[in-house]
């Protein structure tokens, strides 16, 4: 009888937990898309930038610009060194111990700690102005952990009988984990990237430090930029644009939305 109590009170806080967690994620979504919907207009898609029409094309470009550069500098290395991790070091080894340590660790430091750090050391020491390279440094950085996390997690979960089947078949060590662990691994390491480009376009505080706030198309990666949220940050806190603000909103959600069809697209399409 108690077994049957506890488990209908377990049944019953799951469901209300998706309850409510699905109500606030469609309300937020609703009210978003209520506010911003009926300022959604073509001025908005400009190619230049004026304070009549509040364009956010230039800052969408810049967004798309800043997301692929700092993914090509995170993922090669965090990929690289999860399989180090995993596949190369004993499980007790100490480094490895402390490097997790330090991960888990830089997962938590706040945005702004990260932007004072980009604009000390890209902005001020190496590029000596804003320009969005150096926020895609920045950036790549932030993510980083979280990508050499979620990579070693889906390397984990690959059955270790896969590898001594590859072994006993004649293969390497290279061989096997780039021809059976990788692709085994797709699906979790695709939804690492998946949740560090969500990160990459959210980010505001560090960009404002590292990118700046220039309200055009970037002419090169060594000239500064915003991106969609710098732009709808700047929007909002200038007062007058409050409509416009939340316009962008909603075309960062549909951007958001995109980029994750498109990273799951390529990882079914790896897999096979």
């Amino acid at each position: 009888m108690k077994a049957n109590t506890k488990s209908l009170l377990l049944r019953l806080l799951v469901h209300l937990s998706i309850i409510i967690t699905t109500t606030t994620t469609l309300s937020l979504l609703g009210y978003i898309l209520y506010k911003g919907m009926p300022h959604i207009n073509i001025g908005l898609f400009s190619i230049n930038y004026t304070s009549e029409n509040s364009s956010l094309l230039p800052a969408l470009i810049n967004t798309i610009s800043i997301v692929a550069i700092s993914l090509l500098i995170s993922v090669p290395i965090g990929i690289f060194s999860a399989i180090h991790f995993v596949e190369y070091t004993h499980k007790d080894n100490k480094f490895v111990k402390i490097m997790r340590s330090a991960t888990e660790t830089l997962q938590g430091i706040p945005s702004i700690v990260y932007g004072l750090f980009g604009y000390l050391f890209f902005v001020t020491a190496i590029f000596k102005t804003y320009c969005l390279i150096a926020g895609a440094f920045t950036l790549a950085i932030i993510i980083l952990p979280l990508i050499i996390r979620t990579t070693e997690e889906a390397l984990k979960s690959v059955p270790d009988s896969l590898r001594e089947s590859s072994f006993a078949l004649g293969a390497g060590k290279l061989q096997t984990v780039f021809k059976i662990v990788l692709p085994s691994a797709a699906n979790g390491i695709f939804a690492g990237i998946v949740l560090a480009i969500g990160r990459i376009i959210g980010e505001t505080v560090a960009l404002v430090y590292t990118a700046g706030s220039v309200a055009q198309i970037s002419k090169s990666l060594f000239s500064s930029g915003r991106t969609l949220s710098v732009h709808m940050y700047s929007l909002w806190t200038e007062g007058l644009k409050a409509e416009q603000s939340y316009a962008t909103a909603v075309i960062l959600i549909i951007t958001v939305f995109i980029l994750n069809l498109t990273a799951e697209h390529i990882s079914r399409k790896i897999k096979r």
